[in-house]
């Protein structure tokens, strides 16, 4: 991507979206923060970004980002090398990793949950 000098320095769009209308089945890669109120199957992945995962949105995906926030249903294993926070309204069928998870009342989880920092590796 060319940097344009006739655009100002604070782009207005802050993070990709996936809209409500949009289904999308496959993988998704983002090197920038990442929305989604639509429907996923596949695998999403925001690397060293934050994902979001709207009220009314559906994903049949394993998520891996540095933070993942979810107010929506989720069917599949979030991972996330910094937070986890769950909304009241969040339902989660699948695993969580992650050295910190927050949960609001009413957040739903059926899976195994991996919270805190990891033992360091090798011994």
């Amino acid at each position: 991507m060319a940097t344009d000098p006739n655009v100002p320095a604070d782009e207005r769009r802050v993070a990709a979206w996936i809209g409500r209308a949009l289904r999308i089945e496959g993988r998704i890669v983002s090197e920038e923060n990442l929305t989604i109120d639509g429907q996923i199957e596949g695998t999403i992945e925001v690397g060293n970004h934050n994902l979001s995962i709207g009220t009314g949105a559906a994903v049949k995906a394993d998520l891996t980002a540095k933070t993942i926030t979810v107010a929506g249903t989720v069917n599949g294993n979030l991972t996330a090398s910094e937070r986890i926070d769950l909304r009241g309204s969040a339902t989660v069928f699948g695993d969580i990793a992650t050295p910190r998870l927050v949960m609001d009342d009413g957040a739903v989880v059926k899976g195994k949950v991996q919270a805190g920092k990891k033992k360091s590796e090798g011994g």
